[in-house]
């Protein structure tokens, strides 16, 4: 029928292929194909049933990524599949891979479904900012209930066959060839004469219970989680259509609440976010054919807690590490802290007993650096001092072979000076992990001056391979994350000496959509942290950049965060719920008092510029030096490290939603009102001025 989709005969059965690589998504073509085969299957006399099968390594996987922000093309998906759903004769898909988006709908517009074992189905529209717009809330629920249909399309999350089974997504798990397999079910219903099973039609998942209940609680769970985001109660509201209209008005609804979502400027936050983050594995200057290491072993020096997660990484990945500690009995508690972790993963049911000894298997601990001398790959995850790097630096020169990786998790260093106390910095890089690494995503993989290039290239497959968002960045003080990260911060302290408190602050971002407010991080963290660099920078900062005093009056208290139970927020034993510090306020007055500040109400939109303007500003001057590459470099590290809100797009691409002259006058008030570390970035005044934005560079 097309290129990309086929229909041919087998007997009295007709078979439909999806041939559109990489994951045959619903492109033009795919959507013609689709009718047109389908119509002349239905046409045809001697078809008493059909088959609709995709080639190569997945069912139809979602929409074509081309098509985003072009005008809509004839035919549409609600179309499709609507005229999928009302043919008379059986249809029947069989899924392998992934069913996701308008894939799913295919799918559930096809009167039976077959799937292999490990299968997964989904309805992702809802990190796109968009809702399922071709049937999937209103078919979904009457074949899993309303309450779960709530839960896969609020979440996006897909779930297993094995769960879409249990739940009437699919009525069939199978193995072997997809098509033969199609075929053998399909003769079946012609044998036992079972006709259409239309999903629209069906009622039977709707009935006898309270589904306001269920709609009313996600309205709640969202509220509370997600405060702010646009699609999730779209979609609600569009799940909720399903029960209390019929199909045809409740499609009718869905379409009216998806283009709702479509102008929604949160969805084009979301767009930005899922595009950027593919962009930020392109390296500028790296040739796609230089050649990558081979890394199959890999070793981390430290066995602290992120010593073990970045181990952990490897072994989820199938790699095996040694971990090097300097004591048995140091090296023996890593061990162990390895074996907790993943046992409380275990507790959680997202790793089984098997898995677990699986990956322990790939970790050996270690106390004497000769024991690296075979491996390929080398990260130092010590204390963050030079002259511990140095001693470390220099024993993995003298100890690993030739061509291995020598990696430091340093997160502030400078990789140049580190690389240096090697004989071969050019086999230098920086590997950045997020704390917990286990779980976080993000990765800075930091290019030295003599970085090689075929180190460079391997540094950011490995990224891939360990499931992260490596994002290759310069050397400076922080690097991108954490430089960027001190400015927001230390504007956040100087809020609080100004008339704000802690709890205003964190809610006032937590509102803007920060999964954590400054406070509350810095008690996770521990405030000896954020000290400690106060320290360091006041021996070295020119008098004009002035520093707030609240952390050292805390310091002077004892009160170091979570660790002590008392730091901006108080805590009690064993809880990590912060409650308000009753010692607190004097110890504010007592710095606003030493600094000659006067308090008074800040407003919480004051306290956003003043917070985010920071990261924007800083952002730009990191742009200006090609420590990122892109603007978007720094979105994708802020959405991953950082807990800034997809659906703001990460900081620059904000900065570009408020308009730059607005956030260039904004900043010079600033620069007026409190001084040297608001001066305007050069290219940040340039762009404003020009009136452009940083998605122009």
């Amino acid at each position: 029928m097309s290129d990309v989709v086929t229909l041919e005969r087998k007997g009295a059965i007709a078979v439909v292929t999806v041939n559109n690589p990489p994951v045959n998504a619903l492109g033009i073509a795919v959507r013609e194909g689709l009718q047109n085969s389908f119509k002349a299957a239905e046409a045809d006399p001697e078809v008493k049933a059909i088959v609709l099968v995709c080639e190569g390594s997945t069912f139809i996987a979602g929409a074509d990524i081309k098509e985003f922000g072009k005008p809509p093309q004839a035919p549409s998906l609600p179309d499709v599949v609507n005229g999928i759903e009302a043919g008379s004769k059986p249809s029947v898909a069989v899924i392998h891979g992934t069913a996701l988006g308008g894939g799913l709908e295919v799918a559930v517009s096809c009167h039976y479904r077959i799937a292999r074992k490990d299968a997964k189905v989904g309805l992702p529209e809802v990190k796109l900012g968009l809702l399922p717009g071709a049937g999937g809330t209103q078919r979904l629920p009457r074949l899993t209930g309303v309450a779960k249909a709530l839960d896969m399309i609020v979440s996006g999350a897909p779930i297993s066959a094995t769960e879409a089974l249990e739940l009437g997504v699919v009525d069939q798990l199978i193995e072997g060839d997809l098509l033969s397999a199609g075929l053998a079910y399909a003769d079946q219903l012609i044998a036992e004469g079972k006709g259409p099973r239309r999903t629209g039609e069906r009622t039977d998942k709707l009935e006898g219970v309270d589904n306001a209940a269920a709609v009313a609680a996600k309205r709640a769970e969202i509220e509370k989680k997600m405060p702010g985001l646009f699609s999730p109660q779209r979609c609600i509201s569009a799940v909720e259509a399903a029960f209390t209209l019929p199909l045809a008005e409740g499609l009718k609804r869905e379409r009216e609440l998806f283009a709702e979502c479509l102008v929604s400027p949160q969805r084009a936050a979301l767009v930005h976010a899922f595009f950027t983050e593919r962009l930020a594995s392109k390296v500028d200057g790296l040739a796609k054919d230089t050649p990558v290491r081979d890394v199959k072993s890999a070793a981390v020096i430290g066995g602290g807690t992120m010593g073990v997660g970045i181990a952990m990484c490897f072994a989820n990945a199938g790699i095996p590490v040694k971990v090097l500690e300097i004591t048995a009995e140091a090296r023996d508690k890593a061990m162990q802290r390895a074996r907790d972790t993943y046992g409380m993963s275990v507790k959680r049911g997202s790793l089984n007993e098997a898995a677990l000894e699986k990956r322990m298997a790939l970790i050996s601990g270690v106390t004497d650096y000769a024991d690296l001398a075979d491996v390929d790959l080398v990260i130092e995850a010590v204390f963050e001092e030079m002259s511990v790097k140095q001693k470390v630096f220099s024993a993995l020169d003298a100890n690993c072979k030739p061509g291995a990786i020598l990696a430091s998790n340093t997160s502030s260093l400078d990789l140049n000076e580190i690389a240096n106390f090697t004989k071969r910095p050019e086999d230098v890089v920086g590997l950045h992990f997020f704390s917990p690494a286990n779980v976080m995503r993000l990765l800075e993989v930091v290019r030295g001056e003599k970085t090689a290039d075929d180190v460079l290239a391997t540094a950011m497959a490995i990224g891939k391979k360990l499931k992260k968002v490596a994002v290759p960045v310069g050397v400076c003080d922080g690097f991108v994350g954490n430089r960027m990260v001190f400015q927001y911060g230390r504007e956040a302290e100087f809020l609080v000496e100004e008339g704000a408190t802690p709890a205003q602050v964190d809610g006032a971002l937590r509102k803007f959509g920060m999964a954590m407010g400054p406070f509350a991080m810095r008690d996770l963290s521990g405030l000896d942290i954020g000290l400690s660099i106060r320290t360091r920078q006041r021996q070295t900062l020119p008098a004009e950049f002035k520093l707030p005093l609240v952390l050292d009056k805390m310091a002077e208290a004892g009160m170091l965060g979570q660790k002590t139970g008392k730091g901006f927020y108080v805590y009690e034993a064993g809880s990590r719920t912060p409650l308000e510090n009753p010692e607190l306020p004097a110890i504010l007055a007592a710095a606003s008092k030493e600094q000659g500040i006067e308090r008074r109400e800040l407003s919480d939109e004051y306290i956003i510029e003043r917070t985010i303007y920071a990261l924007i500003n800083e952002g730009a001057k990191i742009l200006e030096e090609g420590i990122a590459q892109r603007a978007s470099d720094i979105d994708v590290i802020y959405l991953n490290g950082y807990g800034f809100p997809a659906f703001q797009g990460g900081p620059m691409f904000y900065a570009d939603a408020v308009g730059l002259d607005v956030v260039y006058a904004k900043i010079c008030e600033f620069h007026e009102q409190h001084g040297a570390w608001w001066k305007p970035a050069a290219l940040l005044e340039k762009l404003a001025k020009e009136g452009r934005k940083f998605a122009d560079l």
